[in-house]
């Protein structure tokens, strides 16, 4: 028997009406008698699925719809048409069954009070919640040991550095034990070691509590670590849902080897193996962009022809593979 979808939409579209006017004064008295509008397709036909216990990366340039697609799943947008399903629940209808085991990260939002203790706020969670007085502990000590949260504890938010304060937010959307994370932008303007420590937080908790994630970032190290799958939006629609490996053989043709010599004498000499992207010629190292289906036969080549003191094959960064799905929808646009 097939497994039912945590999550499951269906053709979800969102479509904001927004004002328009000229400038200058005589606009804007004309404006008080006659209104013009504008219709802007911020969500368009969307549909994709998630498994229980999946973790999905969910990309897209800004404006693509992302943060928007996760407020309808959150239930705090109503869609203009389209359907949604959240643990068998219309997310949109609000039910209390739903929202006990859901949850929304956003990294430039704060939900911890500014003036209190954390552990103060995280108490207000557990009264939200109606979260008993043992169950609370008992989540409450995981997650402090697993995010290091005891010095954070009876700190005022106002005084815990970004990082810190990250992870308090992080700690406070879990206490419910939720079963479906909307992560938007978990590690935005973390410095790279508290990065770190927050993806290793999100896998730690999908593997712990089997709960299903959907996650936005800019950062690729993000997805990278965390979702084998990714779905992928531009102009609110979708442009490829995959497998991150299916994604690179789609639209990375290429692979790169770094290559370090003995001696470079001559600094041309790498160029009749591949394209050159970089050359350190004082540290005798370059990378090359080679075919895919070249890859082999250049390694070979390398290896016999050159006094090679190091080399590693590589795919190309997966924010570089992104950046080219955009650019083939934007040429795909002009047609």
């Amino acid at each position: 028997m097939a497994s039912v979808p945590a999550i499951s939409i269906q053709k979800l579209r969102k479509v904001y009406t927004v004002n328009e006017r000229e400038a200058g004064l005589l606009a804007a008295v004309r404006s008080l008698v006659r209104r013009r509008t504008r219709d802007v397709v911020a969500v368009s036909d969307l549909s994709f699925e998630v498994e229980a216990g999946e973790m999905v990366g969910f990309l897209g340039p800004n404006g693509a719809g992302k943060t928007t697609t996760l407020k309808m799943l959150a239930g705090l947008l109503h869609p203009t048409s389209g359907e949604a399903n959240v643990l068998g629940h219309t997310p949109w209808k609000r039910e209390k069954d739903l929202l006990r085991q859901i949850t929304m990260v956003m990294g430039q939002r704060n939900q911890l009070v500014w003036d209190i203790p954390t552990i103060d706020s995280f108490e207000l969670n557990r009264a939200i919640y109606r979260i008993t007085p043992s169950a609370y502990r008992k989540i409450l000590d995981e997650l402090t040991d697993l995010l290091d949260l005891a010095p954070l504890l009876h700190k005022p938010v106002r005084t815990l550095s970004l990082g810190e304060r990250m992870k308090c937010e992080i700690a406070a959307a879990l206490l419910h034990k939720p079963q479906i994370l909307f992560l938007d932008e978990p590690t935005i303007g973390l410095d790279v070691v508290m990065q770190r420590r927050i993806r290793s937080f999100i896998g730690e908790y999908n593997r712990r509590f089997g709960a299903s994630v959907l996650l936005t970032s800019h950062y690729m190290a993000d997805v990278e670590a965390l979702c084998k799958r990714v779905v992928i939006i531009h102009h609110g629609a979708l442009l490829f849902d995959g497998d991150l490996s299916a994604l690179i053989d789609r639209f990375s043709p290429y692979k790169t080897i770094v290559v370090s010599l003995e001696t470079m004498d001559d600094e041309h000499v790498l160029e009749r193996y591949g394209k050159v992207i970089e050359r350190q010629i004082e540290e005798g190292r370059a990378v090359l962009q080679v075919p895919k289906d070249q890859t082999a036969s250049v390694t070979s080549r390398l290896l016999a022809d050159l006094p090679i003191r190091d080399f590693t094959i590589e795919d190309p960064a997966i924010d570089t593979i992104i950046e080219q799905v955009f650019e083939q929808e934007a040429v795909c646009e002009t047609f």
